[in-house]
């Protein structure tokens, strides 16, 4: 018979395992592991995340600190491509099972401004590039009503592979992908970040709030500025709600000193 797991050492095991995925480093994973271990460091949900819901039970993992150094402009897209580059033909979680194409990110890596999804739909998994259905149209829109172009932009998901039925991102998923899209931030080092919808504020800033709650103000996040609105596939939904986002773009208008709509 097996011997008993010391409760010291299964805890100092599960802290280890949380570390390392902290890092990114979840490759390990595939090597034989205590079921007990897995399945008690990470707990199920069968919670879908919606726009105006609390964020799910599960805290998110921390953040891993932020990078200071600054990286040249001339060095960003370099650096972008050595991210895709250690993500490759990625395994490290089961939506891969599902996947076409890993969805990377789009847009400028010198941008000052940047907005967070929460993963790929069927149209981005088939084209390989982030909000490039019916929600990314949306999304163009907003931009070019900020004044910029989608090519000045960079944008980015949690979760760099389709879910299926574009369901929200189990907390697994989003924590083993998660920091890749923070070592993108941290490349790009935009000015001001606008995270779109529920699963992008809470994995982005692992606070236990309906979106509601933290939309109308600037957070600050990996030594940038931080702008919670909602997401464009909830705005098609209920387009009533289009008046909020726009006056949680106008914030980030007002942090990156563009040019506001004159009141008439």
């Amino acid at each position: 018979m097996a011997a008993a797991i010391d409760p010291s050492m299964n805890e100092a095991l599960l802290a280890r395992l949380r570390f390392y995925r902290d890092l990114g480093l979840t490759e390990f994973y595939r090597r034989p592991v205590d079921p007990s271990l897995i399945a008690s460091a990470v707990e199920p949900t069968s919670e879908i995340l919606q726009e105006n819901e609390p964020i799910p039970s599960r805290k998110p993992i921390p953040a891993p600190p932020a990078i200071t150094t600054q990286i040249k402009p001339a060095d960003k897209a370099a650096a972008l491509r050595l991210i895709q580059d250690d993500i490759g033909e990625c395994t490290r979680c089961a939506l891969h099972a599902g996947r076409h194409t890993i969805v990377f990110a789009d847009g400028s890596p010198n941008a000052r401004l940047m907005f967070v999804g929460e993963g790929p739909g069927a149209d981005e998994d088939a084209q390989g590039l982030p909000f490039v259905g019916r929600a990314g149209q949306l999304l163009n829109n907003m931009i070019t009503a900020m004044g910029l172009k989608r090519e000045e932009v960079y944008i980015a998901n949690v979760v760099k592979c389709r879910p299926p039925g574009n369901r929200t991102p189990e907390p697994e998923e989003a924590n083993t992908c998660s920091p890749f899209l923070f070592r993108q931030i941290d490349v790009v080092q935009p000015e001001v970040i606008v995270a779109l919808g529920a699963t992008a504020a809470t994995y982005l800033l692992g606070q236990r709030q309906p979106l509601a709650g933290l939309r109308g103000r600037v957070h600050s996040f990996r030594g940038t500025k931080l702008i919670v609105t909602y997401h464009p596939a909830f705005l098609l939904r209920d387009p009533r709600q289009k008046k909020e986002a726009w006056a949680d773009l106008q914030i980030a208008m007002r942090e990156l000193g563009l040019k506001l709509p004159s009141r008439e």
